[in-house]
């Protein structure tokens, strides 16, 4: 679904990605993991169309979309939840799922959509016609999902769903991940929680200093020694997390 050659970007004169290649095939949850200034938003603006790359391409589906604008990578299936949150604050909780739709001339089908996210998040029912400004920070992030949902993604990009939030809602946030996979959602999750990201994820990429420095199944991700003391406080596989994709 989603391939990326030799990707380079970067802010003016500052090279940040160097030679990224990854992929992320249809029905899989793939991870990117790495700490900070490691480039892995830098990749996620240049992969919805914030940035546009150097040198490199992007596939999309077999389409070249490297130079394609972000509201036609949206239209396409392509919708990145980014980092922040970034609501709109004097907007209504009914009103930020709508603008998930801008793009979309179903208005019918747009009200059904809204619906089925109120079912999936309750407590955003409750709240539809309350500020955004006024919700926590994990009922903020179940909003911008649902957003991103009502652009009725293919491929849905994750950026650090988990920042900041207590660890129970952490678990819910990634028992949402899990569920909207099994959906049908094409899911690729950028996460500094290294071991909720592996644990829910088919497959996994690491990434340093702008570049790709390993690869694989997530169960050998965990059991991988060098990893685990570096991202997993020297965790791996022993360690259940209760939403485990895993048999």
């Amino acid at each position: 679904m989603l391939k990326v050659s030799n990707l380079e970007a970067g802010y003016r004169r500052v090279q940040v990605l160097k030679g990224v290649s990854l992929e992320v095939g249809t029905g899989e949850i793939v991870t990117l993991i790495g700490a900070n200034g490691a480039g892995k938003t830098t990749l996620m603006k240049t992969l919805c169309g914030l940035l546009f790359p150097s040198a490199g391409s992007i596939e999309y589906n077999g389409l070249t979309i490297g130079s394609k604008s972000s509201a036609v990578r949206v239209r396409q299936g392509l919708v990145l939840v980014p980092e922040g949150r970034h609501i709109l604050r004097r907007m209504t909780v009914y009103e930020n799922l709508l603008m998930g739709a801008y793009a979309r001339p179903d208005q019918l089908a747009v009200k059904k959509d809204i619906e089925e996210v109120f079912h999936r998040f309750p407590l955003l029912a409750e709240r539809r016609h309350l500020s955004a400004d006024v919700l926590s920070g994990g009922e903020q992030q179940m909003l911008v999902i649902g957003r991103a949902l009502l652009s009725r993604p293919k491929l849905l990009m994750l950026d650090e769903p988990s920042l900041g939030l207590s660890p129970l809602l952490v678990r819910q946030i990634f028992s949402i991940i899990s569920d909207l996979h099994k959906a049908g959602i094409t899911i690729f999750l950028v996460e500094q929680n290294a071991l909720k990201a592996l644990q829910v994820a088919d497959r996994g990429y690491v990434m340093e200093t702008g570049k790709i420095v390993m690869s694989g199944s997530s169960q050998n991700l965990m059991d991988n020694e060098a990893l685990r003391g570096v991202y997993l406080g020297g965790e791996g596989k022993k360690v259940v997390y209760e939403g485990d994709r895993s048999n």
